[in-house]
């Protein structure tokens, strides 16, 4: 079972999710939460897999919330709810170690699927949000220069393949770009992932962007 916490200011939200997810046979909701102190409290308390967060909350926003969470051992995977077009957190949510984001207005069948996207540790990142923080990186700056140069860690074949991820390609699509299984993708990111060091994909991303590996913009 997935164990979810769903952390959002407004009750119908939280309540319209809860009747979704509570019919997926491989998914429980375990709690709510009002605002992001709560949300941190609530995470602490029940230990769910994945926290659906919203970033406009009292007390303590979703960004807030998200970095307090992921700081911690055992820390849920955070799946943000945005309305996008209002929000402009996308590049700070993936700093704040966010796994991905999900449109407030999107469909029961997309949340189900978002939801166990990101608890087998995906990253689940919109080719459009993905070309939002490419913008966002080309105006804040990164801290180390753009060079598009393989990390000293990786392979040349892991650096492809850590490329297409910030491209926001799927494990199917990097293999079809390759010409190899998709497996054999499977395990080249966990390669990477575990010599970098990140959690996710999400955060290979980032990593991407900031060490220059994808130039923003391209």
């Amino acid at each position: 079972m997935i164990r979810v916490l769903i952390a959002d200011d407004q009750g119908m939200v939280r309540t319209g999710f809860t009747v979704f997810l509570s019919g997926q046979p491989d998914i429980e909701v375990v709690g709510e939460a009002a605002n992001g102190r709560e949300a941190v409290e609530r995470a602490s308390a029940l230990r769910p897999d994945v926290v659906l967060m919203d970033v406009r909350m009292p007390v303590m926003n979703g960004l807030e919330a998200t970095r307090e969470l992921l700081s911690r051992d055992g820390a849920p995977k955070v799946l943000i709810l945005t309305t996008f077009d209002l929000d402009d957190y996308v590049y700070e949510a993936l700093r704040a170690g966010a796994s991905g984001f999900l449109l407030k207005d999107a469909s029961a069948a997309q949340l189900v699927e978002a939801v166990r996207v990101v608890a087998a540790g995906e990253a689940l990142i919109a080719p459009a949000i993905t070309k939002r923080l490419i913008h966002e990186f080309a105006k804040l700056g990164g801290p180390r220069p753009v060079t598009g140069k393989r990390p000293a860690e990786l392979t040349e074949r892991e650096t492809e393949v850590l490329t297409l991820v910030a491209q926001a390609l799927s494990n199917q699509e990097i293999a079809e770009t390759l010409f190899v299984a998709e497996q054999t993708v499977k395990t080249h990111v966990g390669r990477v992932l575990m010599k970098l060091g990140l959690r996710d994909r999400a955060q290979a991303i980032v990593f991407a962007y900031e060490t220059g590996l994808v130039r923003p913009g391209e």
